[in-house]
């Protein structure tokens, strides 16, 4: 009996621990898209005093894009961005006091969403236990909201101009977003963004017009790295009319 007894307490705990397991927790390494090849993308240039300071928030789609907005803006603002993958909006209030940091930000352009709308399953054997069919959605959309409120309050703190970037399309054949999640989700940040007058970078209907030769296989939400140089031409022009005016040196 005592042992039978014992196999059933060990049984209800192994079910509790799954049981405990967030859609988040179940994320692989691989999505976060911190590797070598993206190294770049986090060596933060030294910050010019000369030049307005920018900070880029966001996920892989931003990581991707980081490199190309520097470019853009050479010699017209210094851009850095966070030192990870932005991942949920949850994610980034738990975060955003140690990403703003003491540095005075001119220009914020950020984003949360690709992360928020993914469905995970932890008996899926896909990339970071996708599965849209039998999975739990990451962040539900009242809890988007209430997460992007509070950003947006941590944000507006700062005094810098901000520039919501709205999430890029979900393609069909992704197995663990649902097509059009992401237009759902993006209505909720707009009228969030709106009720703040915080300028909106529609990344999204400019991502849809160089689709699909810009993405970077059928059913993944990344791009190739022209289409990542496409989405930076978008990205770099929202910023740049933000810009603070620079006095030239005499």
């Amino acid at each position: 009996m005592k042992s039978c007894s014992l196999l059933l307490s060990v049984l209800i705990l192994l079910v509790t621990a799954v049981g405990d397991v967030s859609a988040l927790d179940l994320a692989s390494e691989s999505e976060l898209y911190t590797g070598a090849e993206y190294r770049k993308a986090f060596a933060n240039p030294d910050d010019d005093p000369k030049l307005p300071n920018v900070l880029l928030i966001g996920d892989s789609i931003s990581i991707g894009y980081t490199i190309g907005v520097r470019k853009h803006l050479a010699g017209k603002a210094d851009v850095f961005r966070i030192p990870t993958n932005g991942q949920t909006a949850q994610y980034g209030i738990e975060n955003l006091d140690k990403w703003i940091g003491q540095r005075e930000w001119d220009v914020i352009h950020f984003n949360w969403g690709l992360w928020d709308i993914c469905y995970r399953n932890p008996e899926a054997k896909t990339q970071g236990h996708r599965d849209k069919v039998h999975g739990t959605l990451s962040v539900t959309p009242d809890q988007y909201r209430e997460a992007l409120v509070q950003a947006v309050v941590k944000l507006k703190a700062t005094d810098a101009k901000l520039i919501w970037c709205a999430t890029t399309p979900v393609p069909t054949q992704e197995i663990g977003r649902n097509v059009g999640d992401e237009v759902k989700y993006n209505s909720i940040a707009e009228s969030i963004m709106k009720e703040n007058e915080i300028q909106i970078n529609d990344l999204h209907s400019y991502a849809l017009k160089g689709l699909p030769e810009i993405q970077a296989r059928k059913g993944d939400v990344h791009f190739t790295s022209k289409g990542y140089a496409y989405l930076a031409e978008q990205v770099a022009q929202e910023i740049a009319a933000a810009l603070p005016a620079v006095e030239k040196p005499q």
